[in-house]
């Protein structure tokens, strides 16, 4: 048996190398599906609209089942400090009120203002059998995966910011009869994904050390983003045009 010597080994990126191969990933983000593309060029029509809100709405339904399930494999306490702030973000705390009503209300108030009802919303019955499945998937994930590679599967975080920046530019116009209350989801978004991603970014290069384990970074980013494609790809057959 020939002993594998060190130039047959694939060294490892840099850090910043490593990183940039991770923001690279962003070409397959959803921002470019063509249904994306169409609903930020304002072509998308009134049921197509409620029928994308509906359906999202199940992933913000399970972000904080995912988030507390990374908490529950996490051993490390300070990732969990700071972790936990995301399942707050999403649920709410305090009074439940303005900034402290969390993702999930702003997300209802934006169906409420384009025109579907909190208990129909939250019924869940709109959402379509590919849209749920690809969601449960990323909770299982998170559930069987050791914490850092869940942690990684979040940096899709990284290419949030633009696809909430795009919608906060052009639904005004597009969309005028979506009521502009309904939006302060998108806007307050921008600095909370731009936060988590600080924090995400840091878990991630820190512990994907090796050049086998960076590329197993790689894979996992896929298959998050692949989550979000798919889910689009399901709505867009479920609401055609």
């Amino acid at each position: 048996m020939n002993d594998i010597t060190r130039s047959d080994v694939q060294q490892p990126w840099s850090r910043a190398e490593f990183e940039a191969q991770l923001r690279a990933m962003g070409k397959g983000y959803h921002i470019h599906h063509p249904f994306n593309v169409r609903m930020n060029a304002g072509l998308c029509s009134p049921a197509q609209i409620r029928g994308w809100i509906a359906n999202r709405f199940y992933y913000q339904f399970i972000i904080p089942k995912k988030d507390a399930a990374i908490l529950s494999n996490c051993d490390d306490r300070e990732t969990r400090r700071l972790w936990i702030a995301r399942i707050l973000d999403h649920d709410g705390y305090g009074d439940y009120q303005g900034d402290a009503e969390g993702g999930m209300e702003a997300w209802t108030r934006l169906g409420e203002a384009a025109g579907i009802p909190r208990a129909e919303l939250w019924s869940l019955r709109h959402v379509v059998p590919a849209v749920r499945f690809a969601c449960d998937a990323y909770v299982d994930f998170a559930r069987r995966s050791p914490w850092q590679e869940a942690v990684c599967s979040s940096l899709t975080e990284m290419f949030a910011p633009q696809i909430h920046k795009d919608r906060l530019a052009g639904w005004p116009a597009h969309y005028p009869w979506v009521e502009a209350d309904g939006l302060t989801y998108f806007r307050t978004r921008i600095p909370l994904a731009q936060r988590d991603v600080e924090h995400g970014l840091s878990v991630t290069l820190d512990y994907f050390k090796t050049r086998e384990q960076q590329e197993r970074a790689l894979a996992i980013l896929k298959f998050k983003l692949d989550i979000l494609w798919a889910m689009l790809d399901a709505i867009e057959k479920a609401y055609p045009e």
